[in-house]
């Protein structure tokens, strides 16, 4: 795949990011690697391998590892997620407007 410097300049700007010409030219780079290797995965035949949930660990084969017990805990953690916050005003969160950049 060849990506051009118009396609990192693009997601740039979806990404709200202010690129160098060298962050440009390294990340057109860097994103073009990742895109080429993706096109090579996709070669791979796949129509008899069973999908994993888990896949380092498969039931099927190993019924001796166990994994933790799945219970349900408290979720309201309101005071400490927010304790770093600039703007806390339960249960949201103040955050800058983006929608007219």
């Amino acid at each position: 795949m060849k990506l051009s410097r118009n396609d990192v300049l693009n997601v740039a700007v979806l990404a709200h990011l202010h690129l160098t010409e060298a962050e440009v030219k390294t990340y057109l780079h860097q994103l073009d690697s990742i895109l080429t290797y993706m096109d090579k995965l996709n070669e791979l035949h796949t129509t008899n391998v069973d999908p994993l949930a888990q896949p380092l660990f498969n039931a099927a084969l190993d019924e001796q590892a166990a994994l933790r017990e799945d219970r349900a805990v408290p979720g309201n953690l309101w005071e400490e997620v927010s304790r770093g916050t600039p703007d806390p005003a339960s249960p949201y969160f103040r955050v800058p407007r983006v929608i007219d950049r």
